[in-house]
């Protein structure tokens, strides 16, 4: 008897066989199968869009007010119970938390994308691909009504940060949205064989907002590098882990760096600054600097490493695809 959570189908599935094509073909046949139900495609996300308020009474409002809620709940907790002195902490929160919703919602659902879509998959023959696709489209109109949130405050509440910095809004989007897009493939094709992957991704998300700058930043942590370094190591030890992979992980993770270039260009810049002799001190006041473009390299490396990610999560969507149905 199989586990659960396990279906024996899948490595049968993974097995290699020289009359399945190759993974330029696949790439091919993925691109033309998305192209030529765009129409589809379309239809199906404005579907899921107006599915979302349908049983609430506030309906689409609350696309609105969720981040709103949201941002209040954490500036209360951090401000008043922590003492936070974070400068405009709330525009600060909003700037992180905005488009780390649209991740963790993205990758979230995508575990079931093509799982929860059973009687769809089993009746209807149709290319499986765009089901991840239409999710992840989807849930961009989510991320603008968040990001429209955002601006609003920015401009009317928080007019001192407000500079043209913001035109590079749309690119650093384009750039999560190519690295997000990729992780869907992957995982809403492997939990069909794997159902335990939605629990296992669910707990990562946790983990990832408290080890990504959404409630710090590396400025704030900049003169305690030493003691957290030392504290994750200690970690690491603990659980056998190779020294230094924590630390690694948390500097170089792409959500950090996209969450980092989104602020630097709505939110601005936290410095450590001596008050008295106005220069950098490890050990100065916070302050906050005007608003700077991006790191283009960073975003960059984000942004080729989700091409390939996408690649990779085509080929391995593709290659299981026809599976779906016998494990469904």
């Amino acid at each position: 008897m199989p586990s659960m959570g396990v279906v024996n189908e899948a490595p049968a599935a993974f097995r290699s066989s020289n009359d399945r094509p190759g993974p330029v073909a696949l790439i091919r046949n993925a691109v033309t199968d998305v192209w030529s139900r765009r129409r589809l495609i379309r239809y199906m996300v404005r579907a899921d869009v107006k599915k979302r308020g349908v049983n609430t009474v506030l309906g689409n409002v609350w696309w609105v007010l969720d981040p709103l809620i949201t941002m209040l709940i954490y500036v209360l907790v951090m401000t008043v119970i922590f003492q936070r002195s974070t400068p405009d902490f709330p525009l600060f929160l909003l700037s992180a938390m905005v488009p780390f919703k649209w991740f963790t919602a993205t990758v979230g659902s995508s575990t079931n994308a093509v799982s929860g879509k059973q009687s769809l998959i089993t009746q209807i023959l149709f290319p499986k691909i765009i089901l991840p696709v239409t999710l992840s489209l989807s849930q961009i109109v989510s991320f603008l009504f968040g990001l429209g949130v955002l601006l609003f405050v920015w401009f009317f509440a928080y007019h001192d940060h407000v500079t043209w910095q913001v035109v590079w809004i749309p690119l650093i989007a384009v750039v999560q949205f190519t690295f997000v897009l990729g992780w869907t493939f992957i995982l809403s094709a492997v939990t069909v064989f794997y159902r335990d992957v939605g629990i296992v991704i669910g707990h990562f998300m946790r983990l990832l907002f408290w080890i990504s700058p959404i409630l710090w930043s590396f400025m704030e942590v900049a003169g305690r590098g030493a003691r957290l370094q030392a504290g994750l190591e200690g970690i690491e030890r603990s659980f056998g882990l190779p020294t230094g992979i924590l630390f690694g992980f948390i500097s170089l993770n792409p959500i950090s760096q996209l969450i980092e270039s989104y602020r630097k260009v709505i939110y601005g810049e936290l410095d450590r600054i001596d008050l008295v002799t106005g220069l950098p001190s490890e050990d100065g006041t916070l302050v906050w600097t005007d608003a700077v473009p991006p790191d283009f390299e960073m975003l960059a490396i984000v942004f080729t490493s989700g091409i390939a990610i996408i690649i990779i999560g085509t080929i391995i969507f593709k290659r299981v695809e026809p599976a779906f149905a016998k494990v469904l």
